[in-house]
C-alpha cells in the first residue's frame, strides 16, 4: 500500500514537469531543461516525453486498479504540488528579470 502512495504521488510530479517541457517543445520554442538554460525545441520535447514515461513507469508499478481512487488522488495532489512549485519558480525568475531591466 505505501508503494501505491509514493509511486502514485512522484508520477504526478513527474507528470506535472513534463507538461511544459513538452508544450514548449512543440510549439519550436527554447526552454529551460536541466541540460541548459536555452535547450533546444527537441531537446524538450524528448524531456517532457521522458518524464512522462517515468510517471506511466511509476503508474504501473504503483498498481493503482487496486485503489483506483486513492492513487488517482495522490497522483493529483503530486500533479498539483508541482505546478504550484514550477509557477513560483518561473514569477520568481521574471521578477528578476523585470527588476534588472
Amino acid at each position: 500500500m505505501v508503494a501505491l502512495y509514493i509511486y502514485s504521488f512522484l508520477a504526478g510530479l513527474f507528470a506535472a514537469d513534463g507538461v511544459p517541457h513538452f508544450i514548449k517543445g512543440i510549439t519550436g520554442q527554447k526552454f529551460q531543461t536541466p541540460f541548459g538554460r536555452s535547450s533546444s525545441a527537441l531537446v524538450n520535447v524528448a524531456w517532457g516525453w521522458a518524464n512522462f514515461v517515468v510517471a506511466g513507469v511509476l503508474l504501473h508499478f504503483a498498481h493503482p486498479r487496486a485503489h483506483e481512487f486513492r492513487a488517482a488522488s495522490l497522483f493529483m495532489l503530486g500533479f498539483l504540488i508541482m505546478a504550484l512549485l514550477l509557477a513560483h519558480g518561473w514569477m520568481s525568475q521574471a521578477a528578476a528579470r523585470d527588476k534588472a531591466k
